[in-house]
């Protein structure tokens, strides 16, 4: 039988933090594109990735320790290589189950242990900038392959009220806490007479998303904002929120935002964490993956401004509902659709 005590737990914990690092210096060096679709001996590989020969060999011996890599010691220079599922979930950024991005920012939380630590102790927030382009860039990279392709060929399709008013015709959507604008991307390529006006707060995000459009070849229909959607006035016969409500330190105004805008008939769709419907105190993994995140990111920054609703990771759908019936919408439902990681909300007028 394994043990499972406190120090094995967390002996496993240790080891995963490793991977996780490791994992992140062969992103940052380039080592697992060098190894695409090649077996290289470490010296090859360190040729290949203009790194140091005795650096390389320490990390594909590692590397193959935890699964990662598979060695040949057959030879007398042993060689690696990368697992085709191992590839594809860190060079492939629009697969489902891609993990290149989450490793990025996962690892870009170690800069951020001093504010958090004030944050803590002062009861202030964490500016959202402080977190970095890893985290923008890595927040964006693991939404991509899900808003680009579960969005649009999943969810999108199955809702009755979008799938209605996107295949009408002519459909302007608000897309509020876009990021780098890959769920307005997704919805535009899928609907091609729709227009998507996206809003987030961060520059640097936007910035992105604007490249982003153009790459698409959907510029003409995405625009992409800084602003608080809060402040939005416009019209709109859909909005959207995917995975930023709990991170607003105001929800309840720009939920109501959204609601002012939303044309007769409109619809919003909120798409958020799939955490428990209420804490009971028994250990779940999917709840405490959130609250990690809640710990070190999401309710730091969302503490930021002030005064705010300080939600965190880790919203139940009870708190979504208060949010969204303050907000003045009277419909609210939670749809039938399975995620792993998410729960997909339908609000209306």
């Amino acid at each position: 039988m394994v043990a499972n005590t406190f120090p094995d737990r967390v002996h496993d914990a240790t080891l995963g933090y490793f991977q996780i690092l490791s994992m992140y210096l062969g992103i940052r060096l380039g080592l697992y594109e060098a190894l695409d679709d090649a077996e290289l001996t470490s010296e090859d590989l360190a040729e290949r990735a203009g790194i140091d020969a005795r650096y390389a060999r320490e990390w594909c011996e590692q590397q193959a320790t935890i699964g990662v890599l598979v060695a040949d010691t057959t030879r007398e220079a042993h060689t690696f290589r990368l697992l085709e599922d191992v590839r594809e979930s860190l060079l492939d950024p629009d697969s489902v189950s891609y993990l290149g991005a989450t490793i990025r920012q996962l690892a870009g939380l170690r800069s951020m242990i001093d504010p958090v630590v004030e944050a803590y102790r002062t009861g202030a927030g964490v500016d959202p900038e402080t977190f970095g382009a890893e985290s923008a860039d890595g927040q964006g990279g693991s939404n991509r392959p899900v808003y680009m392709t579960t969005l649009r060929t999943e969810w999108l399709p199955n809702i009755a009220p979008f799938r209605t008013a996107l295949e009408a015709g002519a459909t302007r959507v608000l897309d509020i806490g876009c990021g780098q604008g890959w769920s307005s991307i997704a919805v535009a390529l899928a609907y091609p007479q729709a227009s998507v006006d996206g809003y987030d707060l961060d520059a640097y995000s936007i910035e992105h998303a604007r490249s982003h459009a153009e790459d698409a070849g959907v510029a003409d229909r995405v625009r992409f904002h800084v602003a608080d959607a809060a402040t939005i006035e416009t019209t709109a016969d859909l909005a959207m929120a995917f995975e930023c409500v709990h991170d607003m330190p105001n929800p309840v105004d720009v939920l109501a935002a959204a609601r002012r805008a939303l044309a007769d008939g409109g619809a919003m769709l909120v798409v958020d964490e799939r955490t428990r419907e209420r804490f009971d105190g028994t250990f779940d993994a999917r709840d405490a993956y959130y609250y990690g995140w809640s710990i070190f990111d999401c309710l730091p920054a969302g503490r930021a401004s002030t005064p705010s609703a300080a939600t965190g990771t880790v919203m139940r759908p009870e708190t979504l509902r208060g949010y969204a019936e303050e907000a003045g919408f009277t419909r609210f439902e939670v749809l039938p659709i399975d995620h792993d990681a998410f729960r997909l909300y339908l609000l209306r007028p």
